[in-house]
């Protein structure tokens, strides 16, 4: 393992991450003008009463809903699409996020309003889209669903209750609890979020809780990614404790970061192509054009196979033991929280504070404007082609695609 290249891509990953991000659409969406001062977020008056409930607490809910449909092939478009959904029924008196039943009472228009918005937004994105993944406009959708082929088209009944309703199904039965226990509370979900010990520990509960979770309507990547936004973009956490703070969540490992990941050297630097393809990661020649395709999602458990790891276990075992709140035994280093434990050493050594939000936000970055998922990305003007393996050993570009 080459540990001082590995510190190197990571911390470059989070500059790149700091400097380009951009969160400024939340301040576009109607209901969410008066939370913001130009681009920034009022934190001190999150605890402002916004109908029954405070501003954190409606924005959370937002972000749950936001990141459950960002799983598709257009984060741009997803946004856009969003967005204008949320205004519509807000200006049609649909206040889905204040009251989550009336998507369900109001159904046939929160119907024709998805595909309302939805032709709206292929026509505005499909041909930029398709020219950047060298495919057809016909192509666009962002009503899809998972399967064992990948992501498949999906109805828009289907994609409405599954994607839409179960997350707002989760606050109506919080809402409801509470008032069967006689509590007057005004931040029903942002109690339950932090009534878990770690950031990590809440985003399992939100997949697999036995009552609320919310199994097959939401992803781990999705689960980590509304960690990511909740923590350490938005700033929603009271919470002061290493087991809520930027290091406290794994990497929402989504096809950008994986294919740069991939593309980079980095993965090879943890095992070998061999264990990639026994472990079903790497999938020879079922990519795009008969490349390997490379499916992220495989990698979460899977661990780092190195004879000797033992200068690391030690800062491996307080990330999980102080900051992810894990009491278990361990045996190796898992690879999709080895970014963590760079994360951490970078910190500590260099006087630093980045986040596993900055490292995400960079590796998205790149893989939207330069890592392109295609034979012929923008190498040339990359910001990490000095680091890059890929840029020098083309067999890693043109044979691998998420």
């Amino acid at each position: 393992m080459d540990l001082k290249f590995l510190l190197e891509l990571v911390e470059k990953v989070c500059e790149i991450g700091l400097k380009y991000r951009d969160y400024s659409y939340y301040k576009e969406i109607e209901i969410f003008e008066n939370y913001f001062n130009d681009s920034a977020l009022k934190i001190d008056k999150l605890d402002k009463q916004d109908g029954k409930f405070n501003r954190k607490e409606i924005l959370s809910r937002y972000i749950l809903v936001n990141v459950i449909l960002d799983q598709g092939p257009d984060i741009k478009g997803v946004k856009i699409f969003l967005k204008n959904f949320i205004d519509e029924l807000y200006r049609k008196e649909i206040r889905i996020l204040h009251k989550p039943i009336d998507f369900f009472k109001e159904l046939n228009i929160s119907i024709d309003e998805l595909i309302k918005q939805h032709n709206s937004i292929k026509g505005i994105r499909a041909n930029e889209w398709a020219a950047e993944n060298k495919t057809k406009p016909s192509k666009y959708s962002l009503f899809f669903a998972q399967s064992q082929r990948g992501i498949v088209p999906n109805k828009v009944l289907d994609y409405a209750i599954h994607r839409i309703g179960v997350p707002l199904s989760l606050f109506y039965l919080l809402e409801k609890d509470y008032e069967n226990q006689n509590e007057d509370i005004k931040e029903v979900f942002v109690d339950y979020l932090e009534s878990f010990p770690s950031v990590e520990i809440m985003t399992k509960n939100l997949k697999n809780h036995n009552r609320y979770g919310l199994g097959n309507a939401i992803g781990d990547k999705a689960c980590h990614l509304f960690a990511k936004l909740y923590v350490s973009i938005l700033k929603l956490v009271e919470k002061i404790d290493k087991g809520w703070s930027n290091i406290s969540y794994e990497l929402p490992f989504d096809s950008n970061a994986g294919r740069v990941l991939f593309r980079t050297g980095f993965l090879f630097e943890l095992t070998d192509e061999n264990s990639y393809i026994n472990w079903n990661i790497i999938q020879k020649g079922k990519g795009k054009e008969k490349t390997n395709y490379i499916r992220v999602t495989n990698i979460r458990g899977k661990k780092i196979q190195l004879q000797n790891q033992s200068n690391l276990l030690d800062d491996y075992k307080i990330i999980i033991k102080d900051y992810f709140k894990e009491k278990r035994r361990l045996n190796g280093i898992e690879i999709q929280r080895f970014p963590n434990l760079l994360i951490y050493k970078i910190n500590n050594e260099k006087n630093k504070d980045y986040s596993i939000a900055d490292f995400d936000d960079g590796l998205i970055n790149i893989g939207l404007n330069y890592c392109f998922n295609h034979k012929y990305p923008n190498c040339n003007i990359c910001l990490i082609n000095n680091l890059c393996k890929g840029y020098k050993n083309r067999k890693l570009i043109e044979e691998y695609t998420t």
